[in-house]
């Protein structure tokens, strides 16, 4: 089966951002794959702001979270495989979810990107000067 993590992460954010609190993810800094800013690990973890306000493009889906974001005023891409996930709670009082011990082993081999659409023939565009 899927590991749920992502799917709790997902159901997570969307309740405390409709409460209109601040998403705070707790992530295992450690964990090979991990994007972070070093600079601010403690203990081996690092809480980041992952509010709309804090972030753009920010994606969760099965293989992690990924956004853009600015650290000391350093723009940074940062990715958080979804297994270094360790919870995410509001930072207004706490409330969240840590999330379960999983086995991702079944789920480490992603699959092949899709082969990129082949040309269609009929329309196509010239650069008109």
């Amino acid at each position: 089966m899927l590991p749920k993590r992502s799917y709790l992460l997902n159901a997570t954010y969307e309740w405390i951002s409709d409460n209109d609190m601040t998403p705070y993810l707790l992530v295992n800094a450690e964990e090979e794959g991990t994007v972070i800013p070093t600079e601010f690990v403690q203990d081996g973890q690092i809480v980041l702001n992952v509010s709309m306000s804090a972030v753009r493009h920010l994606i969760m889906d099965k293989d992690g979270v990924s956004f853009e974001a600015r650290f000391s005023g350093k723009p940074m891409q940062v990715f958080v495989p979804i297994k270094a996930a360790i919870a995410l709670y509001a930072k207004e009082n706490g409330d969240g979810l840590v999330f379960p011990e999983e086995d991702f082993s079944a789920s480490s081999n992603p699959p092949p990107p899709p082969e990129p659409p082949k040309p269609q023939k009929g329309f196509q565009l010239k650069v008109v000067k």
